[in-house]
């Protein structure tokens, strides 16, 4: 029997999707289906440009309402206030200092939750899956599109 690979998230990222899905059901799926009946009362399908874009425009929000139902029915909510140890796990918040003993903060999070911007990194990313596992004052390398890069983990949080 195939085992279902469980996706980690945090609430708030399970709570960003199911909005997401709501309004792509509630909101998206009716507005395409009026512009499709719209374009249908219009005549000829064949050339009727309006049709194609939103049957096109349907198949996307379709796709993306099945992606989104997958993503939550192998959902496995995190939350990170109620870790601890010493080692660098999923939703942890991490430390590091950068070759110039700057510091950088990171939160390792969801694929759906990830912003670096945000200081939040996915656990598939590769400062992600370089750090998991990892303790206060190890090293560690990472090999992303700019070159390797090293950091030194600082600190572990879990808030």
């Amino acid at each position: 029997m195939a085992t279902v690979e469980k996706m980690p998230m945090l609430a708030e990222g399970h709570r960003k999707l199911t909005d997401d899905l709501h309004r792509l059901k509630t909101v998206e799926r009716p507005q395409v289906i009026d512009a499709i009946e719209e374009a249908r009362a219009h005549g000829d399908l064949s050339e009727n440009a309006e049709y194609h874009a939103a049957k096109e425009r349907q198949g996307q929000i379709e796709a993306e309402i099945a992606r989104i139902e997958d993503r939550l029915s192998r959902a496995q909510i995190i939350d990170p206030t109620e870790l601890s140890g010493d080692k660098i796990v999923f939703g942890a918040t991490v430390t590091l200092l950068d070759e110039d003993d700057k510091p950088v903060r990171y939160q390792i999070v969801g694929e759906t939750e990830a912003d670096a911007k945000l200081g939040r990194i996915s656990y598939n990313s590769p400062l992600g899956r370089a750090l998991i596992g990892r303790k206060v004052d190890d090293e560690v390398e990472v090999t992303v599109p700019s070159g390797d890069r090293y950091y030194l983990v600082s600190k572990i949080e879990f808030i």
